[in-house]
């Protein structure tokens, strides 16, 4: 990239190698992938609607193609368009990195996209997100917690805390830590439970399990061989809602143990061998750009803090 007379940087990245790309615009076009809609790309730049949108349009004519698919919900990344990411973060990044060295402020702002677990982000990231707020007003961060259908390898997400390590795509991975199980029940629920001769066996209890579409999961597994053929107290979509049937007394289910200490549960095996490891995914096109090193920095050390909760 190089400054032109006007102060503006511009790159030679268009489609004939001969248009000279405005920054401004580059800029543009990153806010609105990032936001995914104008109103949202507005809110960074601080810019009109009609500027973002003549930039984008500008930008579009420079590389000969359309860079959005325009959706009544919004902007969305044409093939074209998601190529053109990488290049526009280097562009990005240079620029990041002229400003800083001209000892200008250079604050971390932005829209991350986050995608991780429910219940890492109610009991783990919300309670602490106060601090990546304090330390960086001007970023903005989107949790995404229906992680089974996002792929950060189609930038669905910049970056993951997730518990099953992908196996494809262009992400980098770091292994953070560990995230416990075990078999819980409320201390009523245990008050009435019929003793059984052998503590292994759970044949007169009531179990909370998960619905058939989640037959797949380690936990509803495991469920499934202690009933041997009866059917659950009650069976739910999510962990949510097992915490709470199982603090109400409703049955045993097996719970992280960071959730279920805290809420006086009584640990009856907290070795079921279903331990899962805490993976911090990242695309790897992204892994030097600001406010993406902020987030994975926060989740880093979130979890280094809450290693003994999380472990149990």
């Amino acid at each position: 990239m190089h400054i032109d007379e006007t102060g503006k940087g511009v790159s030679k990245i268009g489609k004939h190698g001969t248009e000279d790309l405005v920054w401004d615009d580059i800029r543009a076009f990153l806010a609105v992938a990032r936001a995914g809609t104008l109103s949202g790309a507005v809110q960074q730049m601080e810019v009109g609607i009609a500027t973002v949108s003549r930039r984008i349009e500008r930008l579009e004519a420079a590389v000969g193609h359309p860079l959005f698919a325009r959706h009544q919900s919004g902007y969305r990344l044409t093939e074209d368009g998601a190529a053109l990411i990488p290049r526009a973060e280097e562009m990005e990044a240079s620029a990041l990195a002229l400003t800083s060295g001209l000892g200008r402020d250079t604050a971390v702002s932005g829209v991350v996209r986050l995608a991780t677990a429910e219940n890492l982000a109610t009991g783990l990231i919300l309670p602490a997100l106060g601090r990546l707020r304090a330390d960086y007003p001007l970023l903005s961060l989107e949790i995404v917690t229906d992680v089974a259908t996002v792929n950060l390898h189609r930038r669905d997400a910049d970056i993951a805390l997730r518990m099953v390590k992908p196996d494809r795509g262009n992400v980098s991975l770091q292994r953070l830590g560990r995230l416990g199980f075990g078999l819980y029940g409320a201390p009523a629920y245990m008050a009435t439970r019929p003793a059984p001769a052998d503590a292994s066996r759970f044949d007169q209890d009531a179990l909370i399990g998960w619905t058939d579409a989640y037959a797949h999961l380690p936990a509803a597994q495991w469920v499934e061989r202690v009933l041997k053929g009866r059917a659950p107290a009650l069976a739910t979509t999510s962990l949510a809602t097992q915490l709470t049937a199982c603090a109400t007394g409703l049955g045993l289910a097996i719970l992280p143990h960071f959730l279920a200490r805290p809420r006086g549960l009584v640990c009856l095996d907290g070795d079921l061998g279903l331990d899962q490891t805490i993976w911090l995914v990242t695309h790897s096109d992204l892994l030097q750009t600001r406010r993406v090193r902020a987030v994975a920095d926060f989740l880093r050390a979130l979890v280094e803090d809450r290693r003994g909760d999380l472990s149990g």
